[in-house]
């Protein structure tokens, strides 16, 4: 199912999408969150974006309908979706090469959302200024109710009394898609393959981060560095580089270049028994790859190669270098690469996600990696 979402800005557009995505089983993208993610970049795009949101304008047509018609190829979409502040005008409507099943107008008096905007804590967005909204709404009223009329004459639009309780609503728009709740639910479609999420990249790029991303998701982490790390410290006291290298030359000696594969491999299939989706911290060699891509035969792999310019992963390193002498610098970087076979694992990585900005764009990109991931 394709379903678009309509509505002024604070007629409850995100929260009942973000309802359905539950209920339907459906990935929710919002072109809102898109474009001021895209401002927040140091570009020349990014700093158009900025300015034209900043005015309480619209996105032009054609730079709006070629970025959500590139995201809508991507593979976490093939099934359906829900897709909220898209189409606003008649040319983006009509444009849209996306066939749409059904168009929601989530439909709420002016006064109502200035009165909800007024009390939402939104610091994220850039344009929440109190004439900026009225210009938003002036904006939808003139460009988007054409839109309205076109999907009304395809006979795919349904307008809802946004006044409603949230429940009220959602209620409504279930009944609109012949859907109904029934003992208090509906039945979410669920992501019945099993998959791993492998991280791996060169040091400073970011790995433990994205590591602790996925566990706020509730996404269970094994860290392979954790075998290494824990046997140093039993043996040295200390967590030195030159340490590491000993202990790692070691384990690869007695249990093969898939050492860190195979020691983790239990702990691995019992998190697979309770979750669909495990994140592996640090797999580093082809070996271990390929290992486990027979060991788990049932499971899909995704490598996910993080990048971030080498000037700013030895400078993140900075703070570790006193823990962990030697951690960063030129030949550790080569000893990742040849030492423990990591450069084709990087080259095969089925997601390239480079990390040189800001946190939250770092955590935009593995969401996106994730969805991806849950929904093929």
């Amino acid at each position: 199912m394709k379903l678009v979402l309509m509505g002024i800005q604070g007629s409850g557009k995100s929260t009942q999408g973000n309802l359905l995505v539950k209920q339907l089983g459906l990935p929710y993208l919002s072109t809102g969150h898109i474009f001021r993610r895209i401002s927040r970049e140091k570009t020349k795009l990014g700093l158009y974006i900025k300015t034209v949101m900043n005015s309480g304008a619209l996105i032009p047509d054609d730079k709006a309908i070629e970025i959500v018609n590139t995201y809508l190829t991507r593979k976490q979409y093939s099934r359906g979706y829900i897709l909220d502040g898209f189409p606003r005008t008649l040319a983006q409507a009509k444009k849209f090469i996306n066939h749409v099943d059904k168009v929601v107008y989530i439909n709420i008096p002016d006064k109502e959302a200035l009165w909800r905007l007024a009390y939402r804590k939104d610091n994220d967005r850039l344009d929440n200024t109190i004439q900026a909204l009225k210009t938003r709404i002036e904006m939808f009223k003139k460009l988007t109710n054409p839109v309205l009329g076109y999907y009304h004459d395809k006979d795919i639009l349904v307008e809802i009394d946004g006044t409603q309780t949230v429940q009220e609503v959602n209620q409504e728009i279930l009944k609109s898609l012949g859907k109904q709740i029934v003992e208090n639910k509906l039945a979410p479609w669920k992501q019945n393959k099993k998959a791993i999420i492998a991280i791996v990249g060169l040091p400073g790029v970011g790995k433990t981060e994205a590591a602790e991303h996925f566990k706020s998701r509730k996404v269970p982490v094994i860290h392979f560095g954790k075998v290494v790390t824990d046997e140093v410290q039993k043996r040295y006291g200390a967590q030195k580089e030159e340490y590491h290298k000993i202990v790692r030359e070691e384990l690869r000696r007695v249990n093969g270049m898939e050492a860190m594969a195979k020691l983790n491999l239990d702990n691995i299939k019992k998190a697979l028994v309770k979750n669909n989706i495990v994140v592996i911290d640090g797999m580093r060699s082809w070996d271990e790859y390929d290992y486990l891509i027979k060991e788990l035969t049932d499971t899909e792999i995704h490598i996910v190669a993080l990048f971030a310019d080498k000037n700013l992963r030895y400078a993140r390193l900075g703070s570790r270098l006193q823990d962990r002498p030697g951690h960063g610098g030129k030949d550790r970087d080569v000893n990742e690469l040849f030492g423990t076979n990591m450069g084709p694992t990087i080259a095969f990585a089925d997601f390239l996600v480079k990390n040189n900005f800001s946190k939250e764009e770092f955590q935009d990109k593995l969401n996106e990696v994730y969805d991806t991931v849950y929904y093929i």
